[in-house]
């Protein structure tokens, strides 16, 4: 009847046996080697990830007696009596029942006194965020200056209820969350040391499960155990669990990749007997669509997941825009989840949503490249291959000239400067000149002179650019500064626009029904009301 669970059994004793913590383990083995060991320090991360435990590792590491390769050893006096909860000079709080002022200054008081036993007196203060501001207060000055044979070593899930004040004073370290294949491991090395049969694929849902936390992965492994009769089964761990196993989630991609509706449906349905959280389901979907994108991009990132086979074999059935549409959509889908008139319902919906909205491939025929190499009649247009830049079908037709047909002498400078599509202050400057001469190698323009400073280098630029593209000539630029005998084309504009304001009033005045109005509701036109249609 003295059971003692798995998380608190196998609980590590040193630094070694420290899983998935290493960033941690190496400063804190470091600090004890070169003797830089700061008085305070704060552990921050998830549940279960092992914030206490190397607290407790790191205040029994200071005062051990012998130290072998700056671990614990775990034989010695110290030691001993830290493992079995009887070092007086450990004092353990729990913020959280303790967070009156009256506690934390009778806990102050005594730091004064020397340590019993061992070299250092260590204060550990679980959960500190749950203190209250007068504590925090009380604690400030102790904290920031304490004795040299004191130590404080505080843990907290929420650093950010910490007072910055508190968080200044300390050396802070945070942890990871685990992977899963970090659990996994540590499950399947438990299991072999208590000679307890297992299925990898148990492992592999219970790791998942713990999201994170050693302690909550250790905790379903025991309820696994007790559930399976003193073994770990697949079955019993899905019936446990209320989920469903890998198998069915690559069945149902592999049928999204074909478009297969039908069988999507029927591995719903099959799902649906075993009671399933569907939204577990859903995010499992999730999980594996991010690493197929992961593997698409990164092929080396498969190294690390114990799902490499499933990963391997799903990743080329999708394009990396079709991972990432169904990924949204997913996500989408699991927040909606809740909201569906049953779980199942929403659920079908997300998947159907995911056939609906995939992009319809479009086969693209490859071009042979044709050697002309037959004598070609020059006075007929010969046909051409034009490839499209979106992959398309090339279309063929006839030889599209490369420069744009040379305009007429007499072309309007307006209508020059609508063809050549240019916009901006290269707009305002051509729509200010008016054009003297115009041929094959020189374009002369005069710019009026209430309008030169649109002239810089860039306009001129991108002007002269225009030019040679509308005439199909390497022509130059010049552009002179004085009174225009004609209007430029924004004069032309100003005046059109006033012809047409004038027109629309006149139109107004004119009309019936508004002289009606004037005659017998004695009504008037607003000045500025008037534009032109």
């Amino acid at each position: 009847m003295n059971y003692q669970v798995l998380a608190r059994k196998w609980r590590p004793h040193n630094f070694t046996e420290v899983v998935g913590q290493e960033h941690i383990v190496k400063s804190l083995m470091n600090a004890l080697q070169h003797g830089r060991l700061h008085h305070a320090y704060l552990f921050t991360g998830t549940r279960g990830v092992g914030k206490t435990t190397i607290a407790r590792i790191l205040a029994k590491a200071i005062n051990c007696e012998d130290l072998q390769d700056f671990n614990p050893c775990g034989v010695c006096s110290v030691c001993r009596d830290l493992d079995e909860g009887r070092f007086l000079d450990l004092i353990e709080v729990d913020a959280a029942s303790r967070t009156k002022v009256d506690d934390t200054r009778e806990l102050m008081d005594n730091v004064q006194y020397a340590p019993s036993h061992g070299r250092y007196k260590v204060y550990l203060i679980d959960e500190v965020h749950m203190l209250s501001g007068h504590s925090f207060n009380a604690l400030l000055k102790t904290l920031e200056e304490p004795p040299p044979h004191v130590k404080f070593l505080l843990a907290t899930t929420d650093p950010h209820k910490i007072p910055v004040t508190v968080l200044s004073r300390c050396l802070q370290f945070n942890l990871k969350r685990l992977l899963p294949g970090q659990i996994f491991s540590q499950m399947e090395f438990i299991l072999k040391q208590e000679s307890i049969d297992s299925e990898a694929a148990a492992l592999k849902l219970l790791s998942r499960a713990a999201d994170g936390s050693m302690r909550d992965g250790l905790s379903l492994l025991d309820q696994a155990i007790v559930y399976g009769n003193g073994k770990v089964t697949a079955e019993d761990v899905r019936a446990m669990l209320g989920t469903v196993a890998q198998q069915p989630v690559e069945d149902i991609l592999a049928a999204l990749a074909k478009s297969d509706a039908a069988t999507i449906l029927d591995k719903i349905n099959e799902i649906a007997n075993l009671t399933p959280d569907f939204s577990g389901v859903l995010q499992q979907i999730l999980q594996v669509l991010h690493r197929i994108a992961l593997v698409q991009q990164i092929p080396a990132a498969i190294n690390h997941d114990f799902d490499a086979d499933m990963i391997t074999a799903l990743s080329p059935l999708f394009t990396p825009e079709d991972v990432q549409l169904y990924y949204q959509i997913g996500l989408v889908g699991q927040r909606d989840l809740d909201l569906a008139p049953d779980p199942r319902s929403g659920f079908e919906m997300v998947m159907l949503r995911m056939l609906t909205f995939r992009p319809v491939a479009v086969e693209s025929t490859p071009i042979k490249q044709v050697q002309m190499r037959q004598a070609v009649n020059k006075t007929d247009p010969q046909p051409v291959y034009h490839p499209l830049e979106s992959g398309q079908p090339a279309i063929v037709g006839e030889k599209i000239p490369e420069k744009i047909a040379i305009p007429k002498p007499d072309t309007n400078w307006a209508d020059m400067i609508a063809a050549m599509k240019i916009n901006g202050l290269t707009r305002e400057l051509a729509n200010n000149c008016v054009i003297e001469n115009i041929d094959d190698t020189v374009c002369t323009l005069t710019l009026n002179p209430g309008h030169k400073q649109l002239r810089s280098a860039r306009t001129e630029e991108n002007l002269l650019k225009a030019l040679q593209a509308y005439r199909g000539t390497s022509l130059k630029l010049v552009i002179k500064t004085g009174q225009t005998t004609v209007d430029t084309p924004a004069v032309q504009l100003t005046k059109e626009r006033e012809d047409k304001q004038q027109a629309a009033i006149e139109a107004i005045n004119s009309d019936e029904n508004v002289q009606a109005l004037k005659e017998h509701f004695d009504a008037r036109v607003m000045p500025g009301t008037i534009e032109p249609v």
